[in-house]
């Protein structure tokens, strides 16, 4: 599976999740996870589709092992901070015990960002809009 459709199956894996805690929240009149719900639709579903954008439209073979690590770093780093936030504002464990984890996922999903800049920086494409 190309780069862009697997960020695009996780970007919309991440919405259905976002939306099924959204739409918990509100049948349950309960609003304490709106934090991981905030994260997880923008770090899981809305980032991961720029990057599927972003592969499908600009880049034109990046490095392979590049474009995969990137990929494994940012979507593990979306997860864990998707798990951690619902942990912790669910009240299942306290932030102290879990900001290790938290600090070292922030990082890594800023580490994905750099990798992509570079990229496209590095396999993006230069196009040109033509006249039609």
């Amino acid at each position: 599976m190309n780069l862009d459709r697997r960020f695009l199956v996780w970007a919309l894996s991440f919405a259905a999740v976002g939306l099924t805690l959204g739409i918990y929240m509100a049948a349950s009149n309960n609003h304490g996870e709106l934090v991981t719900h905030a994260h997880i639709l923008l770090i899981g579903f809305v980032l991961s589709f720029v990057y599927g954008i972003i592969h499908r439209l600009w880049l034109e073979n990046p490095g392979r092992a590049i474009a995969n690590l990137q990929f494994v770093i940012h979507q593990a780093a979306a997860i864990t901070i998707s798990v951690g936030l619902f942990l912790i504002f669910g009240g299942m464990v306290s932030e102290a015990k879990l900001a290790p984890i938290m600090a070292a996922a922030s990082v890594s999903v800023l580490l994905g960002m750099i990798l992509m800049i570079y990229m496209v920086i590095r396999f993006g494409a230069t196009r040109t809009l033509q006249a039609h």
